[in-house]
């Protein structure tokens, strides 16, 4: 299965607040993708440099029609 970026792709985050999450998401952006949300369970209503997150992937999708997704989640919580 091919996955194709492109500029129509709306990124969404998972674990945006962790210190990958945002090294990622901020280069991601700064490469010119559409970071639209971020995902930390507990943690919506915050920002991370200007992307909104949410407590859930289907509120951040929701709000933000996010068509695709990176997961940055430590392994004790992946479960």
């Amino acid at each position: 299965m091919a996955i194709w970026v492109d500029n129509d792709t709306r990124l969404l985050v998972q674990g945006i607040t962790g210190k990958e999450g945002t090294f990622h998401a901020l280069g991601c952006r700064e490469y010119g993708t559409q970071v639209v949300a971020g995902v930390t369970p507990g943690k919506g209503g915050e920002t991370v440099e200007g992307i909104p997150v949410f407590d859930s992937v289907e509120e951040a999708r929701e709000a933000t029609g996010a068509n695709a997704s990176m997961i940055f989640v430590p392994p004790p919580f992946a479960a």
